[in-house]
């Protein structure tokens, strides 16, 4: 039965773990090590350090096996790269927008106040059907590279669709997991980054670039 399979999955992860591994309070099966994100909490046995980026830290129990922890860790480099454009579109829009609108003879698609648009900020219905047309295509392109990917390849690590144009990622293990780890560092402070603009202009409507100028302004704009 079910309940016997999974008390044999958990025997044989005990025995093949290389950290010792335990139960915790709530029966969930923690290794020896403590986590590098909350150095007073025992790691879950199944991040075992092998993934990119992994710190030890899933305080609500995401992927608790393979396929649940890549589907996570597939979610998260997408959001992250998302964010990683984000971080930077949103006030180069706010900088350069209504120049360039001007220059074109082109309506700025900024708020009154000077703010990206956004769900919050509102605008959004300003920007030209064609605009999203492209981004889903874009993304539907991207969505059909990952999957010949995750099919094709033997190797696959989550979140490699397999674009490389300037041969940047190292041919040793070691290095590329350090590059992969880097990605994955500069995306999760990216998420935060556009969270904190997004709330930001939401309660002030006051353009980031604005609320925050020593981080902007000086550059020369």
């Amino acid at each position: 039965n079910l309940e016997k399979a999974r008390a044999n999955l958990e025997k044989a992860v005990m025995k093949t773990t290389a950290e010792p591994v335990t139960k915790n309070a709530r029966g969930e099966m923690v290794s020896g090590a403590m986590s590098k994100a909350l150095p007073f909490v025992a790691a879950p046995a199944y991040l075992d350090g092998s993934m990119p980026g992994d710190a030890g830290f899933d305080p609500l129990g995401f992927g608790k096996d393979k396929e649940g922890l890549t589907f996570m860790r597939e979610a998260e480099i997408k959001h992250s790269r998302l964010a990683m454009l984000a971080v930077i579109g949103w006030p180069v829009a706010e900088l350069l927008d209504r120049g360039l609108a001007s220059s074109l003879n082109l309506p700025s698609l900024l708020t009154r106040t000077g703010m990206s648009p956004s769900i919050l900020n509102g605008g959004l219905g300003k920007v030209n059907p064609f605009y999203w047309a492209l981004c889903i295509s874009i993304a539907a392109l991207v969505e059909y590279d990952a999957g010949q990917m995750k099919e094709n390849s033997k190797n696959y690590q989550p979140g490699d669709v397999g674009y490389d144009f300037l041969n940047l990622m190292p041919a040793d293990a070691a290095a590329a997991k350090d590059r992969r780890t880097s990605e994955l560092k500069h995306g999760r402070i990216a998420m935060l980054a556009v969270v904190g603009y997004a709330a930001q202009e939401a309660l002030f409507r006051v353009p980031v670039t604005e609320e925050t100028p020593f981080f902007f302004h000086p550059i020369g704009f």
